[in-house]
């Protein structure tokens, strides 16, 4: 028993176990098919946002560990601000691609994040894999009118959208997520469900560059933080890239 410890957890249960399971199925299938769609020329793609990244500097220098003493990192810091990264994990290569670190996150940097990695292959098939990430009721970056309208014109589709909250493709946040995941499409998404950050591919890279870079480190500004930032994904993508070997495949819900 260690009565001074605690974790969250979260008791989520699904309101449609058969519909989550399926969404689960779904992403896991598009894993398990990124190899054979790399190899014929196609990109499959994990992707997401990591807000908030500090740029903080330790105010006096970390003392390196030494026999019977850890690593001892000074407690007081000084905030330089804070930066966004947009990643792509390439789940065929393990490799992060065209990643964009800057100030905001808005549905419009999405978009001109998602149309910069689609410049990488202009011509080619990529499927995206995100999750539905909602900044507030009426804004979702992922399911966003910019991104429909993104995908539109680089697929060439020539129809008529409808108006944002009226009528149409971009009536509402289910029209247009229906528009972005159709299989049809050169580009399309795949959403994983609610609370299954753990299904995103790119969040377990996030874990590796909290741990090699930004958990220890020390920035003396934003612009420093952004530069050792594409620092560490350039160094990670010569040495450390690989796929992760993918086996969960979803399992039948308890409730």
């Amino acid at each position: 028993m260690q009565p001074h410890r605690c974790r969250y957890w979260l008791n989520a249960k699904p309101e449609d176990p058969e519909g989550f399971a399926e969404e689960v199925k779904t992403v896991c299938d598009t894993y398990h098919q990124a190899l054979d769609l790399y190899e014929q020329g196609g990109h499959t793609v994990s992707t997401d946002e990591k807000t908030g990244i500090q740029a903080l500097e330790r105010m006096h220098p970390t003392l390196p560990m030494k026999p019977g003493q850890v690593e001892l990192q000074e407690f007081d810091y000084i905030r330089h601000g804070t930066q966004t990264l947009i990643a792509n994990l390439e789940v065929a290569t393990g490799k992060v691609i065209a990643p964009t670190v800057g100030q905001t996150r808005t549905e419009e940097d999405f978009a001109a994040h998602i149309g910069r990695t689609i410049d990488l292959d202009p011509d080619g098939k990529w499927v995206f894999i995100t999750d539905q990430r909602e900044l507030a009721e009426f804004v979702n970056t992922h399911q966003s009118e910019a991104l429909v309208r993104l995908v539109a014109e680089r697929c060439g589709l020539d129809q008529n959208l409808g108006e944002k909250g009226k009528e149409g493709i971009l009536q509402s946040k289910q029209t247009r997520a229906a528009f972005l995941q159709d299989s049809s499409h050169r580009l399309r998404f795949v959403y994983t469900p609610k609370h299954t950050s753990w299904l995103n591919q790119v969040e377990c890279w996030f874990s590796i560059l909290v741990r090699r870079l930004l958990k220890r480190a020390s920035f003396t500004s934003v612009e420093e933080l952004r530069e050792r930032i594409l620092a560490c994904i350039e160094f990670f993508n010569k040495t450390l890239a690989k796929p992760f070997k993918w086996t969960y495949q979803g399992r039948p819900l308890t409730v």
